[in-house]
C-alpha cells in the first residue's frame, strides 16, 4: 500500500529572540507568585482590603522587577554578542585568509567537496556582511541581523506579568474569606493549566504533563504560603 507523500512545511514557529519565552514566563511567574501571595495573606486571617492591597502590590511590583530583569538581562546578552561580531569583524579585515579557510571548513563539514567548498567560501567572502552572518551562525548560533529586541521582551514581560498576577486578585473585589481563597485558587489552577497546555502544544510536548507539571507548581507554592500565613497569623494573634 502506498503512502501519500507529505505535505512540506510552510515554515518554523519563530522561537528566537526571547519573546515567547518573557510571555510564558510572564504569566507564569506572575500567575505563581500572586497567588500564593493572596493566599498566604488570607492564611494569616488579616481583612480582605489587606489581602487586596497585597496583591496589587504584588503585582506592581512584580512586574517592575520582571520586566527590568528581562531589559537587563537582553541588553547583556545583546552587548556580549555585539562585542563577538565586532571581534569576528576585526578578524575578516586583518586575517582574511584564515577566516576563509574557517568557511571553507564550514562548508566542507556540511557535505560540500574540498574544491566547491573553497571556492564557495572565496565567493562568500568578497561580501563581508553575508560572510559575518554566516560565520556567526555557524560559530556563535546567532543570527546578526535578528538579535532580541530588550524593549519589546521588558514590555512583554510587564504585561503578562499583571495578566497573571491580577487574575487571582479578582475574586477579592467581588467578595472575602474563605470563598475568595478558594477562587483564587481555583483562578490559578485554571490558568496554569492553560499556561502548561499552550506550552505542551507549541513545543509539541505532552500537553497532560505540561499541565500537571503547573499545576502541581501552584498547588505546592500555594499550600507552602497558605501554611505560613497561618503560622504567622496565630503567632501574632497569640
Amino acid at each position: 500500500m502506498s503512502q501519500r507523500p507529505r505535505e512540506p512545511h510552510t515554515g518554523h514557529r519563530s522561537v528566537s529572540g526571547g519573546l515567547a519565552r518573557a510571555t510564558v514566563f510572564g504569566v507564569s511567574d506572575g500567575l505563581v507568585s500572586n497567588v500564593s501571595l493572596i493566599l498566604g495573606f488570607a492564611g494569616a486571617g488579616v481583612d480582605n482590603t489587606v489581602v487586596r492591597l497585597a496583591g496589587l502590590a504584588g503585582a506592581v511590583a512584580g512586574g517592575i522587577s520582571m520586566a527590568a530583569g528581562e531589559w537587563v538581562s537582553v541588553t547583556s546578552q545583546n552587548d556580549l554578542i555585539e562585542r563577538e561580531l565586532a571581534v569576528e569583524r576585526r578578524e575578516h579585515v586583518h586575517n582574511t585568509e584564515h577566516e576563509t579557510e574557517e568557511l571553507a571548513a564550514i562548508y566542507e563539514s556540511h557535505g560540500m567537496g574540498k574544491e566547491r567548498a573553497a571556492a564557495a567560501a572565496e565567493e562568500v567572502m568578497q561580501r563581508p556582511e553575508n560572510a559575518l552572518a554566516i560565520h556567526a551562525r555557524e560559530e556563535l548560533g546567532i543570527d546578526p541581523h535578528n538579535l532580541p529586541s530588550a524593549l519589546w521582551a521588558a514590555g512583554l514581560s510587564l504585561v503578562s506579568f499583571l495578566f497573571g498576577a491580577l487574575l487571582p486578585v479578582i475574586p477579592w473585589y467581588i467578595g472575602g474569606g474563605a470563598g475568595a481563597a478558594w477562587a483564587s485558587l481555583s483562578i490559578g489552577v485554571v490558568a496554569a493549566a492553560g499556561v502548561g497546555g499552550l506550552v505542551g502544544r507549541f513545543a509539541e510536548r505532552s500537553v497532560g504533563a505540561s499541565i500537571a507539571r503547573q499545576v502541581l507548581i501552584v498547588l505546592v507554592a500555594c499550600g507552602v504560603t497558605y501554611l505560613i500565613g497561618e503560622l504567622v497569623g496565630v503567632n501574632l494573634g497569640g
